[in-house]
């Protein structure tokens, strides 16, 4: 990427965007093709006992919590209300970083795609839809899905970049 570091510093906002853009873009797709090729609650498998294509909706945060409240409404736009307001404090940072393209301002850029791709579902749907299903020998990780990765991935990218040394800006 270092043809992308010499451009002007107005330039790298945009290129930011664009893979939020992309990682909701990729959402929407993955979703909508689950939606139509398997059957709620059916899967494909495409390693055996270690990765299936399932098809489960979310209605709860994380791992399903929440999932079994007794006001689901509330849940939903609770969910929703937070999750806006996270998007919103990462384009801030975005834009305040945005001059740079680095692993934080990539990060934050992963971790706005993949928020308003769940946001988006909510909103529409009431519920995410959940399709990756990963076993790890015996343990079953909780379904998830492209927004998912993108938030994880970014949140990782973020704590790594913690570790690494930072220049002293030039006197």
């Amino acid at each position: 990427m270092s043809w992308l570091s010499n451009w002007p510093k107005p330039y790298r906002l945009p290129w930011l965007l664009l893979i939020s853009v992309a990682a909701i873009v990729a959402d929407r797709l993955t979703k909508i093709w689950v939606a139509a090729h398997v059957p709620l609650g059916g899967a494909i498998p495409v390693i055996d006992h270690v990765l299936r294509i399932s098809h489960w909706t979310n209605e709860g945060a994380a791992f399903s919590l929440f999932a079994d409240s007794a006001s689901p409404q509330a849940v939903r736009w609770g969910l929703v209300a937070f999750a806006t307001l996270a998007a919103l404090a990462v384009l801030v940072m975005m834009v305040r970083f945005g001059d740079r393209l680095n692993a934080t301002s990539i990060a934050l850029a992963l971790i706005l795609g993949g928020a308003l791709g769940n946001v988006h579902d909510r909103i529409a749907y009431g519920s995410v839809v959940d399709f990756i299903e990963v076993y790890i020998f015996r343990y079953h990780y909780p379904d998830f899905n492209v927004a998912d990765s993108c938030v994880v991935i970014g949140a990782c990218l973020l704590f790594l970049d913690s570790f690494l040394p930072r220049r002293k800006p030039a006197a």
